[in-house]
């Protein structure tokens, strides 16, 4: 390996299992505003879009105080749990993540970097809770761009990089991500422990395990190069 490579990751569903969090986030907004709450499955399928616009999927018919009433009563009411169950315990890794980051990041060769529809504050508490100061040379979050599958938060990541589109993989575990990735001209890795179903997933690779997932960056990058 000759040229410096990236690997971006999504964070809710692909590093982290953050599903209950969301769900009770979810259900305690509508709740506030008056609302019926979306189910289970519906709430799994806005994962990875930026706030606003998944409280539009889900209230479609909501006003517009309605929607903005949402957003902050979902806000307030993840950070309330979160804080109330400390962000690792509320967000924890799925098995294997630590420690193919561990190993990702020991290779001189590859930058890691994280594409997610949290916010700063958000994914900021999340990866101090977890001690991953320093592991991302790029965090892109909702704040600054907009919702997947926009490939602007790719774009800005590989600027900051300062690495090829062609040397870069993006892994997720959404439609979004894998339509992201396919706007911004980058290879896609699906995992399969995610919030929506794998046959959804437009990925070049699927990976059922974390420990699964170097060979298969090897393989796409090599492939594209």
């Amino acid at each position: 390996m000759s040229e410096l490579r990236l690997v971006i990751f999504d964070v809710d569903g692909t590093l982290v299992d953050s599903q209950g969090l969301i769900v009770r986030s979810m259900e305690a907004a509508f709740d506030g505003v008056g609302l019926p709450s979306p189910s289970r499955d519906a709430i799994k399928g806005i994962v990875g879009l930026s706030l606003d616009r998944a409280v539009a999927l889900l209230a479609p018919t909501a006003s517009d105080n309605e929607a903005q009433r949402i957003v902050q009563t979902y806000k307030d009411a993840f950070f309330t749990y979160r804080s109330a169950e400390g962000a690792a315990a509320s967000s924890p890794f799925f098995s294997g993540a630590r420690e193919v980051l561990d190993q990702l990041r020991a290779d001189p060769w590859t930058l890691l970097a994280v594409a997610t529809g949290k916010s700063k504050r958000g994914l900021d508490a999340l990866i101090e809770a977890h001690g991953l100061e320093g592991y991302f040379v790029s965090r892109q979050v909702a704040d600054f761009h907009p919702s997947k599958p926009h490939p602007s938060m790719i774009f800005t990541a590989v600027d900051e990089a300062g690495v090829a589109r062609s040397r870069t993989v993006m892994v997720g575990d959404t439609t979004y991500d894998m339509d992201m990735a396919k706007a911004a001209g980058v290879a896609a890795i699906g995992v399969s422990w995610g919030y929506h179903a794998v046959e959804t997933l437009s990925a070049d690779r699927i990976v059922g395990d974390f420990a699964e997932l170097p060979a298969a960056i090897n393989e796409l990058l090599e492939a594209r190069s």
